[in-house]
């Protein structure tokens, strides 16, 4: 999560100074690499990130209605899905990343190559996370119950939000 907030800072950033710069007049055209190289790890990161919260690449509809061995088979299915995704990112994305060798990003010359590297590495941690969670749900269970509502996500009908009008 620390490096998803890094990689969003980062692109805030780099957009911010990259708008500064252009409207004074004397751009620095390295910002547009920083951002995008910020923007696309951002993504593949937060992807990984989401996976291990089960917020990403997860169908919860299914698996909740179900008990027993069935939550289990279906919860194991899923994740089995999951993985053959994350196989397919780590695969595919070194082939991308083995020819990104051959092109580079102006001005800097950089291989488009450094770009492509976030698709495997999404892809490991997806996976590493998804036999966390199998290793997991075999263990211990597949049952996620939500935790209980506190007092401050309550109001009462007819009750005005704190600081708030009715």
């Amino acid at each position: 999560m620390v490096l998803c907030g890094v990689a969003l800072i980062g692109f805030c950033i780099g957009t911010l100074l990259d708008i500064l710069t252009r409207t004074i007049g004397h751009p620095w055209l390295w910002l547009q690499e920083v951002t995008s190289t910020f923007f696309i790890y951002g993504i593949f990161i937060g992807a990984a990130a989401a996976t291990r919260r089960n917020d990403h690449l997860y169908l919860t509809a299914l698996s909740e209605a179900l008990e027993g061995n069935a939550r289990l088979a279906v919860e194991t299915l899923i994740r089995l899905i999951v993985l053959a995704v994350a196989a397919a990112l780590v695969w595919y994305g070194y082939i991308n990343f083995t020819r990104g060798f051959g092109s580079f990003r102006l001005p800097s010359g950089t291989p488009i190559a450094s770009l492509y590297a976030a698709i495997p590495v999404c892809g490991l941690f997806v996976a590493l996370f998804t036999i966390e969670q199998l290793v997991n749900g075999w263990r211990n269970g597949f049952d996620h119950p939500e935790p209980p509502p506190s007092s401050e996500d309550e109001v009462s009908i007819g009750q005005a939000p704190l600081g708030g009008r009715p």
